[in-house]
């Protein structure tokens, strides 16, 4: 029991010693001990500390060494806490002042991938997921020897799906409306079609193509008589063009009994 007192007082005193040591530098008007201070609190993971002083030394090293290593480094804090929107504001920043530094490519990097890692559900808002495509986009253009690019690569593939699945989700709620206070048919139809149109190459695309062929056909089914056999030479059309794309495909079934009730109402005569 002794020992472990005896123990306990070290670390308190560590834990003190260190705290004080930061509060000494929190204080300090010498910015070349707060960046050293800095650098050495990063060393130990301790970003919130590291990004507090960053903060006192960058416009204080601006256009100097320090100055570009400093706000890097910022950057880099604020994204190993994963505070990943204050990162890339200063990681824009560093790229945007240093467009050929030392850490440009890393910066535009990191900005883009914390951009990704903050990308949120399909369901909410999608201005991050949008951003963060835009930044490893950029990265992409401007590093496209970098080892890093087949990271870029995926995640702005997995980017791109979410924003589809969004478009797909959208889309099958037109479809589950459907004539409710309109023709949301039409709607399901527009929104799977510039889903495809933007993303050809997206996972969701079969269920995007399904989502037109289901609307197509329900749409002639409450069609008025006059505009049925128009509207199921369109559903015809459209399954030719499913099948051809899928012919093996999970909603084959569905497709070919689709295609047999508008089969039914079209005069091939």
């Amino acid at each position: 029991m002794k020992r472990f007192s005896i123990i306990l007082a070290g670390l308190s005193l560590l834990v003190l010693g260190s705290c004080g040591e930061y509060n000494k530098a929190m204080k300090s008007s010498d910015y070349n001990y707060k960046f050293e201070f800095a650098k050495r609190a990063f060393e130990q993971k301790k970003y919130a500390q590291a990004y507090t002083l960053l903060e006192d030394v960058i416009s204080v090293f601006r256009g100097t060494d320090k100055g570009e290593e400093s706000l890097y480094l910022l950057g880099l804090s604020y994204y190993e806490n994963k505070d990943y929107l204050n990162a890339g504001s200063y990681f824009k920043q560093y790229y945007t002042q240093y467009p050929k530094g030392q850490y440009a490519e890393l910066a535009r990097f990191y900005a883009g991938y914390g951009y990704y890692l903050d990308s949120p559900d399909p369901q909410l808002d999608q201005s991050e997921t949008i951003k963060a495509i835009e930044e490893l986009q950029a990265f992409l253009d401007y590093f496209p020897k970098s080892d890093k690019v087949s990271i870029a690569q995926s995640a702005i593939f997995e980017l791109q799906d979410k924003l589809v699945k969004k478009e797909l989700e959208n889309a099958t709620l037109y479809y589950n409306l459907g004539n409710y206070m309109g023709n949301n048919y039409e709607s399901a139809v527009i929104t799977a079609k510039n889903a495809i149109k933007d993303y050809p190459y997206s996972k969701y695309k079969e269920d995007l193509e399904m989502i037109i062929l289901k609307s197509r056909f329900s749409e002639a089914e409450q069609s008025v008589n006059e505009k049925k056999e128009e509207r199921y030479r369109t559903v015809i059309d459209e399954y030719y063009a499913f099948i051809n794309d899928y012919p093996d495909s999970k909603y084959r079934k569905e497709a070919d009994n689709i295609f047999k009730i508008a089969s039914k109402h079209v005069n091939n005569n």
